[in-house]
């Protein structure tokens, strides 16, 4: 598997064909999540295989939004399909990433530890300091697309989110659960 190679190709191309109004879905949540994943999986003592399989599928998760926000996780597993075996990835390796890719579709259901640590990687910014400033963005992008109109919608979003979702791996719960719950309690607060 030549991850470096196809890292280089899809950030290029995230970077260069995303449309520019995806103001959370950008270049940039991939790599946080690429961050995410990398800590996780060794948090988790994920094997070395499953690190790059992990790596993989956090940099292809989003990139179904080249095609539109409409089940882009669908569509990313069929770029995965199309890049990967020229990358050394085999059939079987590559169903696994997209079961990873799968299980960041909300609401998320993760059948396995590799679909879990994605799945936490994916909404790792629900439980850290720098939660509301990635909200703002996810803010503006569903804005711009007419889910949400006002701050007060968004804020009753983001409350019926929060608390609807929990994380599955133990090192997200110990790492993240507490400071997710104390964002909740502030926008609660502001309700």
């Amino acid at each position: 598997m030549n991850y470096e190679q196809i890292e280089i190709l899809i950030l290029d191309k995230l970077q260069n064909e995303l449309p520019q109004h995806l103001s959370y879905h950008s270049v940039s949540h991939v790599k946080d999540v690429i961050a995410a994943t990398m800590f996780l999986a060794a948090e988790e003592g994920v094997s070395d295989e499953a690190f790059i399989l992990l790596k993989t599928a956090a940099l292809f998760h989003d990139t179904g939004f080249l095609h539109g926000a409409q089940e882009h996780e669908r569509k990313s597993c069929e770029i995965a399909r199309q890049y990967l075996p020229e990358y050394g990835y085999e059939q079987e390796q590559i169903e696994q990433i997209c079961g990873m890719i799968m299980a960041t579709k909300i609401p998320q259901d993760p059948k396995n530890h590799l679909e879990e640590i994605l799945a936490d990687a994916d909404l790792d910014y629900l439980g850290r300091d720098d939660f509301f400033t990635i909200g703002d963005r996810l803010y503006e992008e569903l804005s711009m697309f007419g889910i949400v109109n006002t701050e007060e919608d968004w804020n009753r979003l983001q409350e019926r989110f929060l608390e609807r979702h929990h994380y599955f791996t133990a090192t997200s719960i110990r790492l993240r659960k507490d400071k997710k719950q104390e964002h909740l309690n502030k926008i609660k607060a502001k309700l």
